[in-house]
């Protein structure tokens, strides 16, 4: 159902139909990373999926048992003839050329493409894959010389496997054998104690000092507090703080390529804080690079890691409030007092069963008298020396965690400040032993949506007051695989205050091209908030409903752009 020029899930992504007026020069000095980027759905491309390959000089080729060829020996494809040489004649001639080419991709989050080349005599071959996981494909076939063929395969649960190709030729009487390692896309996900990784002010994780502008941080993560080794992603919340200018901040596996989309923005002096979830590098650690070009602190607590093996995978929820504290849901009317906290009841409740391991919410400070933070944490468990999300007074402001669900089925959020605030949050989804949907990831972010400039099929121009973009992010379908999708989000060029809602829209696409799409209802959730003249980023995660489709509601009463950053999904399949 996806399309073979993008990623492993082949998302496709397509403008919607909403067309504004009027060019938009990218706004100076809000360090809002703009490109050019791409359509892919229309013509632009993104990184390729997960590629594995076994050459055909490693096939090792022998006698078939029983065949009239002879007996002995093995070889590999280039020496084939040198080591069957005794046997002489056709047999051992046909030998020689026998070999297995193996190619393999991982095209959605449990499943494999496997291309298998074999050079070969003419010859009748049986051909037999065993997937590693207790299953095998067989075919009979008829070759002139060269077999080439594709050969897909489904995984029940993610993890390394390894797929063996044998082909036997019944018509000289030699067999080859040629094997593939091969790791899903997709990986499930370990809650971990929230624990401070980096403080380039204290010298934690890095040296002891600002990250310059352009400049970079390597952070080691594999390895750093019970973070095993075999991790693929790892959960960060990362804080720009003590910034000289405004920036933006991109975290990746490596340090190249981070023009294309950003994690965190930032102001002079401002301290803000998102969520990253990012793929870990090959030695380990992920990349922290400063995208303005001046010094700023920066810090990164992990909050769970995600391996190719079974743990627990996502499942997504519409968006559910679970606490106001300006209405008395989930805890006590009132504002929260200085360095208090209240516990809070999520398994069970909201569409969140009993047993997960970790729920995923937007989290919201709001009318605070002080500036200070909020930090989520599974109950149980002391306060840890991490935060969830920075504040200043009076500002309202939300950022995407993910927190581990204490034993009783409850988390513990706490106020911060020397003084009180209101805090709101929102389930979006949870993770749990049962669910299916495992993570694809991207090497970084990978700019889908800038309003600021001309992208395929929509002209430059903000988002207008109190109406909605629908995007679409699948394939026309009516049944997506995909069950929720990681997005930064960022809201600029605000002149006044407002939120923004992301929601799966109802609709499909086809739909909208016929005209005949129903109106989407309002939500009264928020992903992203923000004041007159702010740059506000925030990770969202959401499902795309059946179609693949993605709303982003402006509920301000002023035009906004907005910017949008594919960082992963969760897939079923």
């Amino acid at each position: 159902m996806f399309s073979a020029a993008l990623v492993a899930a082949g998302v496709s992504l397509v403008s919607g139909p909403a067309v504004a007026a009027g060019p938009v020069a990218p706004a100076a000095g809000h360090g809002v990373a703009a490109t050019t980027g791409g359509n892919p759905g229309k013509g632009g491309s993104l990184p390729g999926g997960k590629t594995f390959s076994s050459p055909a000089d490693r096939t090792v080729v022998t006698p078939l048992a029983g065949s009239a060829s002879g007996s002995g020996g093995t070889a590999r494809a280039q020496g084939a003839q040198g080591a069957q040489g005794t046997q002489g004649g056709k047999a051992a001639q046909a030998a020689a050329y026998l070999a297995i080419d193996l190619e393999a991709t991982a095209t959605t989050a449990h499943s494999v493409d496997l291309t298998t080349r074999i050079s070969s005599e003419a010859a009748g071959l049986d051909i037999t894959i065993a997937w590693g996981d207790g299953t095998t494909d067989k075919v009979t076939a008829s070759s002139t010389g060269y077999d080439r063929r594709n050969t897909q395969h489904k995984y029940a649960t993610v993890g390394s496997y390894a797929i063996t190709v044998t082909v036997n030729d019944t018509t000289h009487g030699a067999q080859a054998v040629n094997r593939l390692d091969f790791v899903t896309s997709g990986s499930e996900y370990t809650a971990h104690a929230p624990t401070r990784l980096l403080d380039t002010r204290a010298g934690l994780g890095a040296a002891q000092a600002k990250v310059a502008g352009r400049g970079s941080v390597v952070l080691k993560v594999a390895g750093a507090a019970n973070i095993p080794a075999g991790a693929t992603e790892v959960v960060l919340n990362v804080t720009a703080t003590n910034a000289a200018g405004a920036g933006h901040v991109v975290v990746q596996p490596d340090k190249d390529g981070f023009e294309t989309g950003s994690n965190l923005n930032y102001a002079a002096g401002q301290t803000v804080a998102n969520q990253v979830i990012v793929p870990v590098g090959k030695d380990g650690s992920v990349h922290l690079i400063n995208g303005g070009w001046d010094s700023v602190d920066l810090l990164a607590d992990v909050t769970g890691y995600f391996t190719a093996s079974v743990a627990s995978g996502y499942t997504t929820l519409n968006p559910v409030r679970a606490v106001d504290t300006r209405e008395g849901i989930g805890t006590a009317k009132g504002q929260v007092p200085g360095y208090g906290s209240f516990g809070l009841d999520v398994a069970g409740r909201g569409g969140v069963p009993k047993g997960v391991t970790a729920v995923a919410l937007n989290l919201t400070a709001t009318n605070p008298r002080a500036a200070g933070h909020l930090t989520a944490y599974p109950s149980g468990q002391a306060a840890p020396s991490t935060s969830s999300l920075n504040f200043s007074a009076g500002q309202t402001v939300a950022n995407s965690v993910i927190v581990p669900v204490g034993p009783d089925g409850k988390i513990t959020i706490r106020n911060g400040s020397w003084d009180r605030a209101d805090v709101v949050a929102d389930v979006v989804g949870y993770y749990s032993t049962d669910s299916r949907a495992a993570l694809v990831c991207l090497g970084g972010p990978y700019r889908v949506i800038d309003t600021r400039i001309d992208s395929w099929g929509r002209k430059a121009g903000p988002v207008p007051a109190r109406t909605m973009l629908p995007e679409r992010f699948d394939a026309d379908t009516t049944n997506s695989d995909i069950d929720g999708w990681v997005l930064n989000t960022t809201v600029t060029n605000t002149t006044g205050s407002g939120f923004l809602s992301v929601t799966a829209d109802p609709n499909t696409w086809p739909d909208y091209v016929k005209g005949t799409a129903v109106t989407p209802q309002r939500p009264v959730s928020s992903s992203v908030n923000w004041t007159a003249g702010a740059t506000v980023p925030n990770l969202v995660q959401t499902s795309g409903g059946k179609g693949g489709m993605i709303d982003f509601w402006n509920q301000g009463w002023t035009d906004i752009d907005l910017i949008v950053d594919l960082i992963a999904w969760y897939q079923t399949s």
